[in-house]
């Protein structure tokens, strides 16, 4: 990744309005900046979300508040607290997400 064309800039998350996105249960509130091709998003899962897809895309991934856990296709299940992070490639790995009690991610893709 090579970030070019991006000028120094604040984003108070707060600011910006969140996307509603459901879940197969529960709901994902976006709030997302798009700088050129890097797209930076503050992501707050409800209680008992669960991914209605599974996603193939890259991310870097920054557990803020909660806990959320990724299973991955082949079955394994990995548990984000806050503090905590995951990467993976595009088309590295199949992977949704779900939570219990909700969760606050910062994602990079």
């Amino acid at each position: 990744m090579e970030l070019t064309n991006i000028p120094f800039g604040l984003t108070d998350w707060s600011e910006l309005a969140p996307t509603r996105h459901e879940g197969e249960t529960g709901v994902a509130l976006w709030r997302t900046r798009q700088l050129g091709a890097i797209r930076v998003r503050m992501v707050e899962y409800s209680a008992n979300y669960r991914a209605d897809h599974w996603c193939e895309k890259g991310h870097i991934v920054l557990c803020v508040s909660g806990e959320l856990s990724t299973e991955l296709s082949d079955g394994t299940v990995h548990s984000l607290k806050p503090g905590m992070s995951y990467h993976v490639a595009d088309h590295a790995g199949a992977h949704r997400s779900s939570t219990v009690g909700g969760a606050t991610l910062f994602i990079v893709d």
